[in-house]
């Protein structure tokens, strides 16, 4: 293919493709499709995913999202990309354990005496598996399930972990769940519980691996398309070589296309672009604007001026203004009211302030409270 040939993207238009297909210029119908146009939410805490998936939909609270989790089960929380934790629509999970499983696996950050062999990480994940086959257990529980199956080596006090020391087993926490033999369960009070994600997606099975990793990629591409194999890379936790290759594979079914001078790629055909720029302020919480900075390439777009001192580094709640990040904010509850204090970094048209108002009247919807938005300093630093 020639150079003439290849389609021209502006940035303004990637911006409004990818603001419309995360639901963020053009609500969708509910939780479970607004999770599967974002290619999975993360979801480390839950309150911030419930913001971000509500912010995506035109009326869904946290109380729709905690029904699609733990009543209807068409959403599950999990570890998904990068070995963190997700909400994901239940019916692509066969399709999530089979790519997540194909990624090669990275060295391990422990020291030798703290790792497992091959042979017993597999012991652990049969045991979780059984262990949570009909139940939903505390990590102690579970933990107690996994030693009495495999042995006292697997509760070995090994593992640093904030400010203490963790069970051995623990380390290939996010491997069962990767593998699908595990995920979360509605909380105990105030104690997470896990689970077998077969209870819920009767006959559960991973997709044959080369279709899955091919549905994988094109997800991506959708919701954060034009890419790169290493944006790719990056967003799904994979080593960079490995990703060159799965991209070169899929070489029939992609497409080359340049935005502003760089080489990128979506699915092939899939050019679609609103008719309309990007017009559209958005406030994205905790986990939300950092997914949305992973996806979302290259830096210097996303984050122009004053914003890249301010917000690109550390994970800030940000506000986001025609598809690139303007400023941070903060949410504060209050008994019925949550204050919310926004810091621009740009000067905001008339128009746009209202529309931010209307964002802070949603935010408190979502978070079935009254809003009290304000302008103001951002004195929080980013969350952990």
């Amino acid at each position: 293919m020639g150079i003439e040939s290849v389609p021209r993207l502006s940035w303004s238009e990637v911006c409004a493709r990818r603001l419309a297909r995360h639901g963020l210029s053009a609500a969708h119908a509910g939780p479970a499709a607004a999770v599967a146009a974002m290619a999975g939410t993360h979801a480390q805490v839950l309150s911030a995913a419930e913001l971000a998936i509500g912010l995506r939909t035109a009326d869904a609270t946290r109380a729709d999202v905690r029904t699609a989790l733990w009543d209807e089960h068409t959403l599950v929380k999990t570890f998904g990309p990068r070995g963190t934790v997700h909400v994901l629509p239940t019916r692509d999970l066969p399709i999530w354990v089979a790519a997540l499983s194909a990624v090669p696996a990275s060295p391990s950050p422990f020291p030798e005496h703290v790792r497992m062999t091959g042979e017993r990480t597999a012991q652990v994940i049969e045991a979780i598996g059984t262990a949570l086959s009909d139940a939903e257990l505390t990590v102690d529980e579970l933990g107690e399930a996994v030693v009495e199956a495999t042995g006292p080596w697997a509760g070995d006090l090994v593992m640093p972990a904030f400010q203490t020391m963790w069970p051995r087993w623990r380390q290939v926490m996010h491997l069962a769940g990767t593998r699908g033999v595990l995920c979360f369960g509605p909380n105990r009070g105030r104690k997470v519980t896990y689970t077998s994600p077969r209870r819920w997606l009767p006959g559960f099975e991973p997709a044959p691996e080369r279709p899955a990793l091919a549905r994988t990629v094109r997800s991506y591409l959708h919701a954060y398309g034009p890419a790169t194999p290493r944006r790719f890379a990056h967003w799904l936790g994979a080593p960079a070589r490995w990703a060159d290759d799965l991209f070169d594979s899929l070489a029939g079914e992609l497409q080359r296309v340049e935005v502003e001078g760089h080489s990128a790629w979506v699915a092939a055909g899939d050019l679609d672009v609103p008719p309309e720029p990007p017009r559209c302020v958005r406030l994205l919480p905790y986990f939300d604007g950092y997914a949305y900075r992973v996806g979302n390439q290259p830096p210097e777009l996303l984050y122009p001026g004053p914003a890249a001192d301010r917000a690109l580094r550390g994970n800030f709640q940000v506000l986001v203004v025609d598809g690139a990040v303007a400023g941070l904010w903060h949410q504060r509850r209050s008994g019925r009211h949550v204050d919310i204090t926004v810091e621009p970094l740009v000067r905001l048209t008339a128009a746009q302030h209202d529309e931010l108002g209307h964002q802070a009247e949603r935010v408190g919807e979502i978070l079935e409270a009254r809003a009290r938005p304000a302008i103001g300093t951002v004195t929080v630093g980013g969350h952990a």
